[in-house]
């Protein structure tokens, strides 16, 4: 019952999380954008006091469940371990803590958040590298698929599906998120959870508690034939059936052991059971509503923390018409997104799970390739501007990176400002009238005056009011100069109000 309960709810999690990433239309955060936020990291970043104790809680009383059925890297550990399971049966063996690597490596993470070291943050932490995957690797798959879907549709007439154009965010991003696929797909092909009990800093945080847990998989001595069969199915490499004990800290409760051994000798208990010769009538009495409550209790618990951050979003489509790629500017500082509040707030809270970056519907936020920013999302604005009215990537940011912001205070928060560039300006270069960015001004931070102030007749160029402008990036998309845009905008360390 615990195996198949623990597959059931990573299933729908793992389905969950996978779909926000892919979803390109926006209605998935109606209904799962709680998913992210009960992840354990990204709760600790955004503060989520009423999530953290929950989760502290569930790992009191079951041990590292989180770890098996909340966190997407590792039910996808699982299934990389199913098939090398189904290629090997038997394949997995006993070996002691590596403790001279976890907590190490908990505290880099540690120092990187401190720090503001992001790429190493990223590279660690679990949801954060599932992230990545899925939105450098699945989702422009997933894209293909209905792509292929819509032209089958068009060519009956029919409108079940649109296209979504693919492009590519980040050549660093891709490799890297390749890179880590390779890498994750191997060690859990051949070593199941090693990753989890080695590398990963979550795991390692969760091991402290989980030492303590209330309910631990044990031994009944008198059942047990030692014939290994345990230890052989352990993708923790936690159980050694010699001494028959089993590492509750690194446990991940996946029930896997219960269910291979064929003499009953395992079981989730409070206390290791009686070294007796068979079961007393009393005992054998109380085994059935015993397993119906630790069923019930982990069902419960799941099912809580599952019903958590749940709110009602508003769902938005946006975008505009197509038009020809532009190349993106050299700015001096990095455009984040309105809500980010400054560039240190994005470093520090930032774990670059990229979920703001699949959800943006204007294609604003692609992955930063800077080195001490990898992976976070930054602005630009060569295939869309970032319409005062949407506010998606505040909403689906789990480690409040991002904090949520309202319409109308988004409209009035100043990310940069606009910059003219002369020699590159239509009515100057080819004697046209334009004024584009004039007209497309959200705010009505430009307006068209004459290039000599002496001469009315005078080409007219526009004239940047910093005070006013809020830095959208409306008038450097919708600049009709190519390659690089006549007006474009500078980022600001700080936000303001204007």
């Amino acid at each position: 019952m615990l195996r198949k309960i623990r597959i059931l709810l990573a299933t729908v999690m793992m389905i969950g999380i996978t779909w926000l990433f892919l979803d390109f239309t926006g209605t998935a955060y109606h209904w799962l954008g709680w998913m992210p936020k009960i992840q354990l990291l990204e709760a600790l970043l955004a503060g989520s006091v009423i999530i953290v104790l929950l989760l502290t809680v569930l790992t009191l009383v079951l041990g590292r469940i989180y770890c098996s059925v909340i966190c997407p890297l590792g039910i996808m550990m699982d299934i990389f371990g199913w098939f090398g399971k189904k290629a090997k049966k038997n394949r997995y063996t006993y070996s002691k803590e590596k403790k001279w690597l976890r907590y190490p490596l908990l505290a880099v993470l540690i120092i990187a958040h401190v720090v503001g070291l992001a790429v190493l943050v990223q590279l660690l932490a679990p949801y954060s590298t599932f992230g990545i995957i899925a939105t450098n690797l699945l989702q422009p798959a997933y894209q293909a698929g209905n792509n292929v879907l819509a032209a089958i549709a068009e060519h009956y007439d029919s409108y079940a599906f649109y296209h979504s154009e693919i492009w590519l965010r980040s050549i660093s991003s891709l490799v890297i998120a390749a890179v880590m696929l390779v890498i994750i797909a191997v060690i859990a092909w051949r070593n199941g959870r090693t990753w989890c009990n080695t590398i990963c800093p979550v795991g390692t945080l969760l091991s402290l508690i989980s030492r303590f847990s209330l309910l631990k998989i044990h031994f009944d001595i008198d059942k047990c034939r030692n014939c290994s069969m345990c230890s052989k199915n352990c993708k923790a490499s936690c159980i050694d059936f010699k001494t028959h004990t089993v590492d509750a800290s690194r446990c991940v409760v996946c029930g896997d052991c219960i269910e291979s051994c064929k003499f009953g000798a395992l079981s989730l208990s409070r206390r290791p059971l009686q070294k007796e010769r068979g079961p007393k009538p009393s005992d054998t009495e109380e085994q059935s509503p015993e397993g119906g409550r630790r069923s019930f209790l982990l069902a419960s618990a799941m099912l809580t923390t599952a019903a958590l951050a749940q709110s009602k979003d508003k769902i938005m489509d946006g975008g505009l018409a197509e038009i020809e790629d532009k190349v993106a500017p050299k700015r001096q500082t990095p455009l984040t997104p309105p809500g980010s509040m400054s560039a240190q707030n994005m470093a520090q809270r930032c774990t670059g799970c990229q979920l703001c970056i699949s959800e943006c519907p204007n294609e604003v936020l692609r992955p930063s390739s800077d080195i001490w920013h990898l992976m976070q999302p930054v602005m630009s604005y060569e295939r869309g501007y970032c319409r005062p009215e949407c506010n998606r990537c505040s909403e689906v940011c789990p480690a409040g990176a991002i904090k949520p912001i309202k319409h109308e205070d988004k409209a009035s928060t100043q990310i940069g400002h606009a910059v003219w560039i002369k020699k590159n300006c239509i009515p100057l270069t080819d004697g046209v009238e334009c004024g584009n960015c004039a007209r497309h001004c959200p705010v009505g931070a430009i307006e068209m005056v004459p290039s000599n102030p002496d001469d009315e007749e005078s080409p007219y160029v526009p004239a940047v009011n910093e005070s006013r402008c809020i830095g959208c990036g409306a008038c450097e998309y919708l600049c009709p100069a190519r390659p690089f845009s006549a007006i474009y905008v500078e980022g600001h360390e700080v936000h303001k109000e204007v």
